[in-house]
């Protein structure tokens, strides 16, 4: 079915704002409601505070819900729940009351059960003290289950859904066992599985753990366009730039934040803010070159500039060393669309305050 999707940052902001937007904010008040009732105290914390504090992870991912047709109610109810799962397992793991890899890793086979047809649903929390959480996790994999079983294509996508999921799920492993143990669990990781000897071990972390291309075959699924070719061309496009742009640029914003609490912050590797923008340069132009090659250029090159925008139009930004000057460079770098997108997120950030 012929379908419209938005070719120009205004056609794509007001249809993110007229009904993407509003059906997130809808799921997200299933979920917290969820979250509300879940039996164990630290379990609910988590999983209210992920959702919390998280939730424009949601409203980010969930564009990719206009490549779906009219199916796009289908694809947020699936990218709102698959993030949720991220978000809350990222929390239990950030802020855990273990330190155990087994822990995390059955944990994270939820991420993978949530891409399968029908893997049965295991007892995610069998390592760790906390256990009852009153099928909210259970819930959160049937709800994606669901949508792969509506996939008539799901076999064309299933491989790649696998091999991405399975790349999140072993970064959030590594980086959050030990202090002492992560570096070398990282290095060793990225020597074994990296393809691409122009990217340092912390970028290829950074481009493991990024939900979008999982988000984008899925809405193509979706919206009954995808084949087998496409399905690689999006995995390729994908990763490791696109999704290493954006999580070097969530990294990027974070990093007093994360000093502070003493979180692994990939952004810190750099020899130095020189070299930090030298190579965020350069994954914006890795990823400028490899969209052109996709269907809906037009729309994969917004979602790009919409990144560079959204996070460098964070406030967090005024209080980096530097920020505003790196900010200045990369925004004009980028493009007029990138500095419509961060003039729109400067904007809401300024409405948000003025409403509170």
């Amino acid at each position: 079915m012929a379908y419209s999707i938005p070719k120009t940052p205004v056609t794509l902001m007001a249809a993110v704002y007229r009904k993407i937007f509003p059906a997130v904010h809808t799921e997200l008040a299933f979920w917290k409601k969820r979250a509300d009732a879940i039996p164990d105290e630290e379990l609910q914390q988590q999983a209210l505070a992920s959702i919390e504090s998280k939730r424009f992870h949601c409203l980010g991912g969930a564009v990719y819900a206009l490549l779906a047709g009219y199916r796009w109610r289908e694809a947020i109810r699936f990218i709102v729940a698959y993030q949720t799962i991220s978000d809350y397992l990222d929390n239990l793991c950030d802020r855990s009351t273990s330190l155990d890899p087994d822990d995390f890793r059955l944990l994270h086979e939820s991420m993978a059960d949530a891409l399968s047809h029908d893997n049965p649903i295991q007892h995610y929390y069998a390592f760790r003290l906390e256990q009852r959480d009153g099928e909210y996790l259970a819930d959160l994999v049937r709800t994606c289950q669901q949508t792969m079983r509506r996939l008539d294509s799901y076999d064309l996508i299933r491989q790649h859904l696998q091999e991405l999921g399975q790349l999140y799920s072993d970064l959030q492993v590594y980086k959050h066992v030990k202090a002492e143990e992560r570096i070398p669990r990282l290095v060793n990781w990225y020597e074994v599985n990296a393809n691409d000897s122009s990217l340092y071990w912390y970028e290829f972390s950074a481009a493991a753990g990024s939900t979008l291309g999982i988000f984008c075959l899925v809405s193509y699924a979706l919206g009954g366009r995808i084949t087998g070719e496409l399905a690689q061309q999006i995995k390729e496009s994908y990763f490791p730039f696109m999704q290493g742009l954006h999580i070097l640029l969530d990294y990027y914003i974070d990093q007093q934040e994360d000093s502070i609490e003493g979180d692994l912050n990939f952004c810190s590797y750099y020899d130095d803010e020189a070299h930090l923008k030298k190579r965020l340069i350069y994954f914006i132009s890795q990823t400028d070159d490899r969209v052109q090659k996709l269907p809906d250029r037009r729309f994969h090159e917004m979602v790009y500039h919409g990144l560079v925008g959204l996070y460098l139009g964070d406030p967090k930004v005024r209080r980096l060393d530097g920020g505003p000057e790196m900010a200045c460079d990369l925004l004009q770098l980028s493009g007029y669309k990138a500095r419509f997108f961060h003039w729109n997120t400067k904007f809401y950030h300024r409405f948000k305050k003025t409403r509170a």
